[in-house]
């Protein structure tokens, strides 16, 4: 007996005992009658019941934050240390974010382990159960942000494994979050890291097929339409070619493209409105992610003030160049040479771009972008630098 067969003999006894029956269209019922058949169901009633329980098992609800609450209790996070600018929290963040007060934070900013083919040390999901093991992280997103408030998503693809293919995890977890905790998509960025390193390297540097993959999507969502926001707070520099227009003007006409320039174009505003494209290189060895945030062993440092402890970077400026010797040979030296900037705890492979963008200026050396060309940069470590 077919589905559709066994669907109309649920029908005609449904209406002799009672039951209540849903219509469909035709063409309806045809397709979930061959979706119930081809997932093995034995008629549509059970196919439906089946995606029922299991939206009810998956949708959030006050019962299962109770759940989540119970589970992760508050003993699980504890403050690291405090300033006058706020504090520092430590621990498993479900049971903060299922204990702290609703709808009282202005931005979620994350980066989860991503749904990668290959395991880190630190554990990450296969990207085939991601949007499950991420759903109480989603309730208690929902549940501490304000309705203005902000959720910034980084997250990187991964590959299927054996095969050249991209799995579409971030993608689905973009939509489950839309879908089913009542997100907003307010736009999506990307940051392009020109320095990743080519990989998987079976199918980019081994057989050659695919090119390396150096982008991450960064989703930006809110509660409401409406979150708090001003791109007036992160306008760029003007390029060179939009100065010279703001000096000398320029003549309003419609572009090929259908934009019509107004007169308006030329008002300066400051800066340019950014794209949503985030060009930054992870390449320094010893920059300012560094020179603030490190971490020994997943805890941060401290002094015996319990401050915690960064890493210092101090600058020294060359002595003013001696008079010249007598007899016209030259300046005589009497200070020895500045020791190049000495850089503890680095591998090789880490300091050998710093190598490379050492350049000559006026004749003294700069390992950095200094305001000054005379400054010389020198780390100095008061603890290894982070390795997460």
């Amino acid at each position: 007996m077919t589905v559709a067969a066994r669907q109309l003999e649920e029908h005609e006894t449904a209406k002799a005992g009672g039951v209540a029956a849903v219509r469909f269209a035709k063409p309806e019922h045809q397709a979930m009658a061959s979706a119930a058949e081809s997932l093995g169901f034995d008629s549509v009633t059970d196919y439906l019941r089946h995606l029922h329980q299991r939206h009810s098992a998956t949708r959030p609800s006050a019962e299962n934050d109770d759940t989540l609450a119970e589970t992760h209790p508050a003993s699980g996070i504890r403050r690291a240390w405090r300033t006058e600018l706020g504090a520092a929290l430590h621990g498993d963040a479900l049971c903060h974010l299922h204990h702290a007060p609703p709808n009282s934070v202005d931005l979620v900013m994350t980066s989860p382990p991503f749904g990668l083919v290959r395991k880190k040390s630190y554990g990450n999901e296969d990207a085939h159960r991601y949007c499950d093991w991420f759903r109480p992280f989603a309730a208690g997103f929902r549940r501490v942000l304000k309705d203005d408030g902000s959720l910034v998503i980084d997250i990187g693809g991964a590959w299927k494994p054996g095969t050249p293919t991209r799995s579409l995890y971030h993608f689905e977890l973009l939509l489950m979050l839309c879908e089913e905790y009542g997100f907003h998509l307010c736009q999506e960025h990307y940051w392009w890291n020109p320095a990743k390193l080519p990989t998987p390297a079976e199918w980019v540097n081994i057989r050659r097929v695919r090119v390396k993959d150096a982008v991450n999507c960064v989703w930006w969502l809110s509660p409401t339409p409406w979150p708090k926001a001003s791109n007036r707070r992160v306008l760029a520099p003007y390029s060179d070619a939009m100065r010279d227009l703001l000096k000398h003007g320029y003549q309003p006409k419609r572009r090929p493209s259908g934009h019509r320039i107004s007169t308006h174009f030329a008002r300066d505003n400051g800066g340019a409105v950014p794209p949503n494209l985030l060009a930054v290189a992870n390449t320094e060895s010893n920059g300012r992610y560094q020179d603030h945030w490190p971490c020994s062993a997943g805890n941060a440092p401290t002094s015996a003030q319990g401050a915690p402890t960064h890493h210092r970077l101090t600058t020294r400026r060359r002595a003013p160049a001696p008079a010249a010797a007598p007899g016209g040979a030259g300046p005589a030296r009497t200070t020895p040479r500045p020791r190049r900037a000495r850089q503890r705890h680095l591998p090789h492979r880490v300091l050998e771009p710093v190598r490379r963008r050492t350049h000559r200026r006026r004749g003294q050396h700069c390992l950095a972008r200094h305001p000054e060309p005379p400054l010389e940069c020198a780390a100095v470590h008061t603890e290894p630098p982070c390795r997460s």
